[in-house]
């Protein structure tokens, strides 16, 4: 395999505006993931942006950045549209695409992601961690005793799932639990999911903000 990293960045989050910018530890939340993926040393990173002021920041601090339309409706969109961009020859034969909003990611994460796509011959690999501390939620699978996991949204598509996968319309369960991953498994693609350890804080609201400038300040 010839993996590429991807992460695709906007300003436009509904609950937390503009947070691939938001500083942590004196530099950009998406100038920090983007560190953190160097050092899993799986293949170049490189960030899709879709505003100017994501890729300024990505290319002060001396990396890669593609600008891709606004309007792309997901972050596999975007990521596709990045490494079309970048790669029309399809080099790279696997992309990893990465969440911005993981400030405290383990590089080992990517690793397990990515030996996980080559060593099981599936369309997609993801990540699950054990729920250690029980809480309440509206939903879960399967019900009653035993163990549940957390999904951990990093994705590895092969090229060719991921370029399937864009192109389908959103599916009937897609649309009812806003899960991109329900497109691919009724479309009959396999993923296989890794198990690593722990969760990584993902920043979604300002309390995740000020929590992850507590954790890494």
């Amino acid at each position: 395999m010839n993996p590429i990293v991807v992460i695709p960045a906007r300003m436009a989050s509904t609950r937390l505006p503009g947070k691939p910018l938001a500083e942590i530890g004196g530099q950009p939340m998406i100038v920090r993931v983007w560190r953190q993926a160097i050092r899993a040393g799986v293949g170049p990173v490189v960030v899709a942006a879709a505003e100017e002021a994501i890729a300024s920041a990505i290319e002060r601090a001396g990396g890669r950045a593609v600008m891709t339309d606004p309007d792309l409706a997901s972050g596999s969109d975007r990521a596709y549209a990045a490494v079309q961009a970048l790669d029309p020859e399809g080099g790279f034969d696997a992309v990893i695409n990465l969440q911005g909003d993981l400030p405290e990611l383990d590089p080992e994460a990517l690793r397990r992601v990515a030996a996980a796509l080559k060593d099981s011959g599936a369309d997609i690999a993801t990540l699950a961690a054990p729920i250690i501390e029980p809480y309440f939620t509206r939903a879960r699978a399967p019900a009653g005793e035993g163990p549940l996991f957390h999904h951990i949204g990093i994705y590895a598509f092969t090229r060719a799932a991921l370029a399937r996968f864009v192109a389908l319309e959103p599916s009937a369960l897609e649309l009812r639990e806003k899960l991109e991953q329900l497109r691919a498994l009724e479309a009959g693609m396999r993923i296989e999911v890794a198990r690593v350890d722990a969760v990584p804080l993902s920043v979604d609201t300002p309390a995740d903000l000020e929590r992850a400038r507590k954790l890494l300040s």
